[in-house]
């Protein structure tokens, strides 16, 4: 509480005509702060959405972030990923007197929670309040719709040598769950868990959810082969894996395709929009 009081007391110093000044470094992030109604001076590679983040000057990549940069932007505000930056260097901005803000949404509410805690620092707040809006609604829809629908076992699968699937304190799998999935591997220790390929026949799944396009899931067909003959759902990759606003359209690909009839699979499946 006393951090975002000192946040509104810092933006009710700045004129009525200066915006502030946000650096986001993650691409969810600078999807977060777009939809909100900020335009960033400075991003992450790979931030590549909306379209107009891709012409925003690059401050941070998967090797760290440029701290010196940083600071010469003098930014109001540095929102950070303890996910993919490194603690070392934000601390850092930090002790030189840059406000930073770490967002890690691991839940949609919380998505949609992040939307409306950055409503302060946007010259448009109202555009953060109709996102936040917009994202309640869309995900009541799919509750209503779902909730009922029948159980599914499926297999996330994230990387294929190695595999890599998701456990129940993911993000993907509150989507699953979102769309009546059950992850088989929702009881595992970690996050993030490496498993192998009898682990994954041992538990029998129906389906399997991936991120990638149509090419991924030929992919992922041909590295199961005859051992395990069920549908492989693609769903597009910065849909599934940012958490940002765009996760709904994740959750309402998997639904539609997890409950489609196979004859439905069959004939959408070049048109589907995030294949």
């Amino acid at each position: 509480m006393a951090k975002w009081l000192a946040a509104l007391l810092l933006l009710s110093s700045l004129t009525a005509s200066a915006a502030p000044v946000v650096i986001t470094l993650a691409p969810n992030l600078t999807e977060l702060a777009f939809a909100a109604g900020i335009t960033p001076v400075g991003v992450s590679s790979n931030a590549d959405f909306p379209p107009g983040a891709t012409q925003i000057e690059q401050v941070a990549d998967w090797q760290g972030i440029n701290v010196e940069r940083i600071m010469a932007l003098r930014p109001d505000l540095v929102l950070a990923w303890r996910g993919g930056n490194p603690q070392r260097q934000v601390e850092q901005l930090q002790a030189f007197g840059i406000q930073v803000e770490w967002i890690d949404p691991e839940t949609i509410e919380q998505v949609i929670a992040t939307l409306r805690r950055l409503k302060i620092w946007s010259p448009q707040p109202e555009k953060a309040d109709r996102a936040a809006r917009s994202l309640e609604n869309q995900l009541a829809a799919l509750r209503q719709r779902y909730g009922h629908a029948p159980r599914k076992a499926v297999f996330l699968q994230f990387g294929q040598q190695p595999l890599f699937t998701a456990s129940r304190n993911t993000l993907q799998n509150q989507v699953l769950d979102l769309c009546g999935g059950d992850n088989i591997f929702a009881d595992a220790r970690v996050a993030w868990p490496q498993v192998s390929r009898e682990q994954v026949l041992m538990r029998h799944p129906a389906a399997i959810v991936t991120g990638g396009d149509a090419n991924h899931a030929a992919s992922v067909r041909a590295f199961w082969r005859s051992q395990l003959n069920v549908p492989v759902i693609a769903i597009n990759e910065d849909w599934i894996s940012r958490a940002g606003p765009r996760i709904v359209l994740a959750a309402q690909a998997l639904c539609q395709q997890l409950h489609a009839e196979p004859e439905e699979k069959t004939g959408k499946r070049q048109k589907n929009p995030q294949l």
